[in-house]
């Protein structure tokens, strides 16, 4: 783009009563507020300094636009009122193609502003031309006399040239004085060569504005007649899109019998359209879209259906999903900008994706992230799943108050409501991304996350193998909810392997027993501590991966103000050390956490623990990091 969007001024403009000062990003910029808090009407004030075509919704009216408390006092003043000011970032391209043209150093100006009024006294700040070294320019440029030359890098400024008498031998000047009268006459700038960098090269290269919302959706029907006739709303607007993508006339398709060549193109374009979407339409890729051309009563139409492939059946466009219909109908309104090479566009999107499934929102937030590298996004939502967590930067907040809509940074609202968004997408990210990633061991809980962490440290740092990095450490809340865990981690689709005590409860034993039969974990991917303990013993926990005497001294350390159990205090004839020490203690249970914890604090090396016990994890590991190859 030759010139970025890099700030928004708006005022008195509906909702917007007082100056709201809004930065626009680089690339995606994303408005979140609550219904009725002004989010469209900043969106519509920016659409309507620059729209993409010639659309009286989009030009500025003041008895729609301006606050209506004070619609009368306006109207009856004498005064004009600024609405919006824009202001632009200029590209080193354009700056350098002005000084190819004019010198180097006669333009400079790297933001400049264009404010919008409701009766048209417009202003454009930060265009400055140097006329002194285009003077200079034109002087090295041109064959004249040297006097000449000199004459003409001396003048004050460009109308100056009128009053220059040239020499004899002046070969060029007539050439220069038809270029300078060019700039100077019919100038109202007080700097006219200001005013001809202007109307040439920055008014032609502002970004157009292109504004799409929920209203814009194609409808199952379309009235062909209605169209030729010039009927206009948002449906038909993306109706009219359509049929100029595909390139057909809607007076060629009401004046012919023969529809065949008009379906044929239509598929053509919409093929194209659907290939489009399903480069981010996760959520059903099973779809097909069919037209049909009919006619009523005297009146042709045109029925778009979309096809299941896997159930075989049609549905007219509008009952099908909401979200599908939104992204293909977003798809043809959009090729209507992308087929002028001319112009840069920026996207003002209001709630895209509001009827989307949340996957389906991470699809568009990755197409909006692809569009980003070519155009730049202003988008409002109030769904926390169109705010990404990682780059609240982009996220300002509007919010509706008694002095009218106010616009800020996230990091500066108080608003519960109004912030709740971005919370929801805080905690969203950090339940989707705290523990769990593409590879997930489940554990019971983070007593065996500790044990795992600290044993796959220590044999890694002694040249041996432990747990693969790529690998993330899930501790579930207990052997009840690992089959919970599995399930919802499957429906992810994330690679799941579980590492677990020796059932004890046949209930929890059954219903895993259930999932490997659902074909939802394979049985491989089920593994018991009791493979590897070398206990004795069918049944273990992970405590009994370790000697007796080296869990002993971390228990011991543990509850050094409560315990201190010795090897023979322990009873052999039980399965587990765990309810060995039970035994010894004379509890149910302790704190299983507590050993684990302090395990952690001591740093120990590998002289802490034999060569049995290094070796019983190091095998663990390797079958574990088998698993998920």
């Amino acid at each position: 783009m030759k010139m970025k969007l890099t700030k928004v001024v708006v005022k008195k403009y509906k909702s917007i009563q007082q100056p709201q000062e809004v930065r626009i990003e680089p690339d995606i910029t994303t408005i979140v507020g609550m219904n009725e808090s002004g989010k469209t009407s900043f969106l519509q004030a920016i659409a309507k300094t620059n729209y993409f075509s010639n659309d009286t919704d989009f030009k500025f009216d003041v008895t729609q636009d301006y606050p209506r408390n004070e619609l009368v006092d306006f109207e009856d003043s004498q005064n004009d009122q600024n609405i919006i000011t824009c202001t632009y970032e200029i590209s080193d391209v354009l700056i350098k193609e002005i000084n190819q043209d004019f010198g180097e150093g006669v333009f400079i100006s790297t933001i400049i502003s264009d404010t919008d009024s409701y009766k048209g006294n417009g202003i454009i700040s930060g265009v400055t031309g140097n006329q002194k070294k285009h003077l200079d320019f034109l002087a090295k440029n041109h064959a004249l006399t040297a006097k000449t030359k000199t004459a003409l890098a001396a003048l004050p400024d460009l109308k100056s040239v009128m009053d220059l008498t040239p020499e004899e031998d002046d070969k060029d000047f007539a050439i220069i004085l038809a270029h300078v009268k060019k700039i100077v006459d019919k100038s109202t700038w007080e700097n006219p060569l200001s005013q001809h960098i202007y109307l040439k090269y920055i008014q032609p290269n502002f970004p157009k504005f292109w504004y799409f919302d929920d209203y814009y959706h194609l409808g199952g029907k379309i009235n062909l007649t209605d169209l030729r006739n010039g009927l206009v709303d948002e449906k038909s607007k993306t109706a009219n899109a359509l049929l100029e993508l595909a390139r057909i006339k809607t007076e060629e398709i009401i004046s012919s019998s023969d529809y065949e060549r008009f379906i044929a193109l239509l598929e053509a374009s919409s093929n194209k359209i659907t290939n489009e979407i399903f480069k981010y339409w996760s959520t059903n890729k099973n779809l097909d879209i069919e037209f049909r051309i009919q006619e009523t009563g005297g009146v042709k139409y045109l029925d778009i259906r979309v096809k299941s492939q896997r159930h075989k059946i049609t549905l007219p466009l509008d009952r099908r999903s909401k979200g599908f219909n939104w992204f293909f109908s977003f798809i043809i309104w959009f090729s209507k900008i992308q087929s002028d090479k001319n112009s840069d566009f920026i996207l003002l999107l209001d709630e895209p994706g509001l009827n989307l499934h949340a996957s389906a929102q991470a699809d568009l937030l990755r197409f909006f992230e692809d569009l980003s590298k070519k155009y730049q996004i202003i988008y409002t939502t109030h769904s926390p799943f169109m705010v990404e967590s990682n780059k609240l930067n982009r996220v300002r907040t509007v919010l509706e108050t008694d002095a009218g809509t106010v616009i800020s940074d996230s990091i500066q609202e108080k608003d519960a409501d109004t912030l709740f968004p971005l919370q929801a997408a805080l905690g969203y990210d950090i339940a989707q991304n705290l523990f769990v990633s593409k590879n997930n061991l489940l554990v019971e809980g983070p007593a065996d996350l500790l044990y795992l962490t600290v044993m796959s440290n220590l044999l890694e740092s002694n040249g041996k193998k432990g747990l693969d990095s790529n690998i993330t450490i899930v501790p579930v809340g207990g052997l009840d909810k690992v089959t919970t865990f599995i399930s919802l981690l499957r429906g992810s689709k994330l690679n799941i392997v579980c590492l677990l005590d020796s059932f004890t409860d046949q209930k929890g034993k059954q219903r895993v027993s259930d999932l490997v039969q659902q074909r939802i974990i394979k049985e491989k991917n089920i593994r018991f501590f009791d493979e590897f303990s070398e206990n004795g013993h069918t049944v273990a926990d992970i405590e009994d991966l370790f000697e007796k005497e080296e869990y002993l001294k971390f228990f011991n350390a543990a509850f050094e103000k409560e315990y201190s159990v010795k090897i023979t205090d322990l009873d052999a004839k039980i399965e587990t050390i765990l309810k060995q020490i039970n035994k010894a203690i004379n509890k149910d249970r302790f704190n299983h956490y507590r050993p684990a914890n302090k395990l952690n604090q001591l740093g120990v090396d590998k002289s802490y623990f034999s060569t049995q016990t290094l070796s019983r994890f190091e095998k663990m590991f390797l079958e574990i990091n088998k698993l998920f190859i």
